[in-house]
């Protein structure tokens, strides 16, 4: 029996005998270049349609020296990567923008040291134009990787270190003193917090903007630090709060999914929300709409972090240089059932 014969696949050659232009004015048309005539421009879009022409992208990239790929990497567990909304929501937000652009995402886990000298060979070869950071950490083998290697980068938050790099963030401190101003408002005297996250500015700055709106009443024994922003050490801070002050009446936990560890932990014990203690997240998840009652907290615009993020990285690759000077979106309290 016979085989079919496979369609030859159309060439650049095919294109310009088409559209009646030179292979050159072709491949300047596809490699966006300046100097293609409205005329032949339109004549190339012709031809292209007509005889079926599906572009190499490798061999552009090798003209080009682009991958069109960018690479956001996540400084996370494995763990907290599934289980924290804002890390979904800031990957669908850049790779909407990516998309727009024509750039494919690539999605990069650093759990542990291995992964992050993994990281920096992959880095350094060339299968990516430009990173986005999420979680970065002051003194970052990440971001020594990328500073050495001169790659576009773009930050979610402002680690100090980072020198020009772009970032996009929020006013983490200043939104933390506004949502614990507001939960001492409603009558709150011995109000904690669940500080988690604390090598890393987001957390940093929640704890110093709880620190500032309590003033003189600040007692760093209402404090306790854990390691992630995660339903289990959420538990478990409450848990060491409650041994230390059975009488507190409010709680401060830096993330949503804390403070549904902490509301657990609370109603576990016995005590009512808000009559008894009132509690206050921050991030707007999907968290807060779990807690019963739902969670007081504040809004953090993930997937528009990710999507100002990927457009930094994107005007970086087109030759716009990084200035070290950031973007902050805003972040409102937003106030429900909990306190």
């Amino acid at each position: 029996m016979d085989q079919p014969q496979r369609r030859r696949r159309a060439t650049v050659h095919d294109v310009a005998v088409e559209a009646g232009v030179s292979r050159g004015t072709v491949s300047r048309f596809l490699n966006g270049q300046r100097y293609v005539s409205d005329d032949a421009r339109q004549a190339i879009e012709a031809a292209i349609v007509k005889v079926g022409f599906v572009p190499n992208r490798a061999a552009r990239s090798l003209v080009m020296r682009r991958s069109q790929a960018v690479g956001l990497i996540v400084h996370e567990p494995h763990s907290l990567f599934v289980e924290d909304p804002n890390i979904g929501s800031i990957l669908l937000g850049a790779n909407e923008t990516l998309s727009e652009a024509d750039y494919q995402m690539a999605t990069l886990i650093a759990d542990s040291p291995r992964d992050i000298a993994r990281l920096g060979n992959y880095l350094s070869g060339g299968l990516i134009d430009g990173v986005i950071i999420v979680s970065a950490r002051e003194g970052d083998a990440i971001t020594r990787a990328v500073s050495r290697l001169d790659i576009p980068a773009a930050y979610v938050g402002h680690p100090r270190d980072i020198g020009q790099a772009a970032y996009v963030a929020i006013d983490n401190r200043r939104a933390a003193h506004a949502i614990t101003t507001r939960l001492r408002e409603t009558g709150r005297s011995r109000v904690g917090m669940i500080a988690a996250a604390l090598d890393r500015d987001s957390g940093a700055d929640r704890l110093a903007g709880f620190t500032d709106a309590l003033g003189d009443a600040f007692d760093a024994s209402l404090v306790e630090a854990v390691p992630l922003y995660s339903y289990g050490d959420g538990q478990a801070g409450m848990r060491a709060l409650l041994a230390r002050h059975p009488d507190l009446d409010g709680v401060f936990a830096s993330s949503d999914a804390v403070a549904a560890g902490a509301v657990d932990v609370l109603q576990a014990s016995g005590r009512r929300i808000p009559e008894d203690v009132g509690v206050v997240g921050f991030d707007d998840s999907s968290w807060a709409m779990r807690c019963e009652p739902a969670l007081s907290t504040v809004r953090q615009p993930a997937g528009d972090l990710g999507r100002a993020a990927a457009a930094a990285v994107l005007r970086q690759i087109d030759g716009d240089p990084a200035t070290g000077e950031g973007t902050l979106l805003d972040c409102p309290v937003i106030w429900r059932g909990s306190a």
